[in-house]
């Protein structure tokens, strides 16, 4: 399936969360939180201002970002998590 973001929304495949911690002991499903942390699939265009000038994405695909718990819109695409967020939710780029 192919999705493209409008506007200044971003699509984002969540990066998988480890396994097991640093000490060696394994993670089990249930106790494991939702990675607050995505690479950049797709961007839109950019955010169009009042006077109509579009102005671009600081963002771009293959970037890796960081974004809050709550942030975004959890979508399902080929049975892979995604998540679509606005620029605006995006706390951070890694890298």
């Amino acid at each position: 399936m192919n999705v493209r973001p409008l506007q200044d929304r971003l699509l984002v495949r969540r990066v998988e969360e480890e396994e097991k911690t640093r000490g060696g002991l394994f993670i089990p499903d249930a106790a494991k939180e939702r990675p607050l942390e995505g690479q950049v699939i797709a961007v839109g265009a950019g955010k169009r201002l009042d006077d109509g000038t579009l102005v671009a994405l600081d963002v771009k695909a293959g970037d890796r970002v960081l974004f809050g718990k709550y942030a975004g819109t959890e979508i399902k695409l080929d049975g892979i998590d995604h998540i679509i967020l606005s620029e605006d939710e995006v706390l951070g780029v890694i890298g």
